[in-house]
């Protein structure tokens, strides 16, 4: 792996145990064992962001990369790659006429037939807020929650928990990723009371950091321990228990859809973390008896060259990983474009990111 001398000493061991997470290239694994994601996300004013979340998913390694979006959006997403396989299976008013709140769980019904063949969804990008559209999504949502499928929320997708944070609290298989104004909105709903960025600013240095970390803790606790991404000149990562800090350094360059290579990175580290749970391959690390529900066992899980992962310390660096490969592609983008960097110069930095940070595992033995 590459010499990476802008990552500081600590990220560079967990980004050591995040390889411990990614299977390793294997010819006895068939398609499909190594991710199944689905994004759900896409109409007629956004098809940018359902492509550069999926495509940033499939980038990183994902083996079957789908893109779940309105009728509409569909022909213009198959357009940008055929290595997307891309379903018009999301309704909106357009395409449903005398809408009842009662029909979205049938509206609903050719979505979560897909869910099942799935390992993990990123829901919100390029969504919109088309009323038939978030009702039929929140359908999606509470079924994905009772199958135990991992989701990334982020863009329309938080503005549904926004409206109702039930759908997602107390949920330990979510990962929520807010920028500044969308962390506001959901401690608001909330009752999470939060320094504003300009009070955080003013401290400035590790009480800044410490502040936000705080607030992101509370934030999780309020929803029950989800995972959140709270997105900014540093990324804070939190599950209630802990907060860990992406220092991994960013590009200059805040070109809309940047948030889109995070979500879909995310959604592949999810995929993997099934898999590393699943034991789909042999592994020299010890396993646990039980959950770690403190943040020193956090911590040990985390600083452990052999110690197996329970699964929410996993999500927890699943969540700062895909921080880490993002805020590297970003890095990597400005460097070569300047201040002309876009979205899609991200996606073409992910493999790249990868190998800089994280690294190919080793090759052990399967599973037969």
């Amino acid at each position: 792996m590459e010499s990476v001398h802008h990552v500081s000493v600590s990220s560079k061991m967990l980004f050591s145990k995040v390889r411990k997470i990614v299977p390793p290239m294997l010819e006895k694994f068939h398609k499909g064992q190594l991710g199944r994601v689905a994004v759900i996300g896409g109409c007629a004013d956004y098809t940018g962001a359902p492509y550069f979340s999926a495509m940033a998913s499939a980038r990183l390694g994902c083996d079957m990369s789908h893109v779940v979006c309105e009728r509409s959006a569909a022909p213009v997403v198959k357009g940008y790659s055929p290595n997307l396989m891309v379903h018009p299976l999301l309704p909106s008013s357009e395409t449903v006429h005398d809408f009842n709140s009662s029909d979205a769980p049938s509206l609903a019904k050719p979505i979560i037939g897909m869910l099942s063949r799935l390992h993990a969804l990123v829901i919100g990008p390029g969504l919109g807020r088309d009323s038939v559209t978030l009702q039929v999504v929140t359908e999606v949502i509470k079924e994905a929650r009772s199958q135990s499928i991992p989701f990334v929320l982020d863009a329309d997708g938080l503005l549904i928990v926004t409206e109702d944070p039930d759908l997602v609290k107390g949920y330990k298989n979510c990962i929520l990723t807010p920028n500044v104004v969308e962390f506001g909105r959901l401690a608001k709903a909330l009752g999470v009371k939060v320094s504003s960025p300009a009070e955080i600013a003013q401290d400035g240095g590790s009480n800044a950091i410490s502040k936000e970390s705080e607030a992101c803790e509370q934030l999780s606790q309020a929803l029950g321990g989800v995972t959140i991404v709270q997105k900014g000149p540093h990324d804070v990562i939190s599950n209630g228990i802990t907060s860990i800090i992406s220092d991994v350094k960013g590009g200059l360059k805040r070109s809309g859809g940047q948030g889109d290579t995070l979500t879909g990175s995310l959604g592949t580290f999810l995929a993997w973390r099934a898999a590393y749970h699943d034991k789909l391959w042999d592994s020299d690390e010890i396993d646990n008896q039980k959950e770690a529900q403190s943040k020193e066992e956090v911590q040990a899980e985390l600083t452990s060259e052999n110690k197996r992962m329970s699964p929410a310390t996993s999500l927890l660096l699943a969540a700062w990983a895909g921080s880490g490969i993002t805020r590297e592609c970003s890095r990597r983008a400005f460097e070569a474009k300047g201040r002309s960097m876009q979205a899609s110069d991200l996606t073409d930095e992910v493999h790249g990111a990868f190998l800089r940070l994280i690294g190919e595992p080793e090759e052990p033995k399967t599973h037969l």
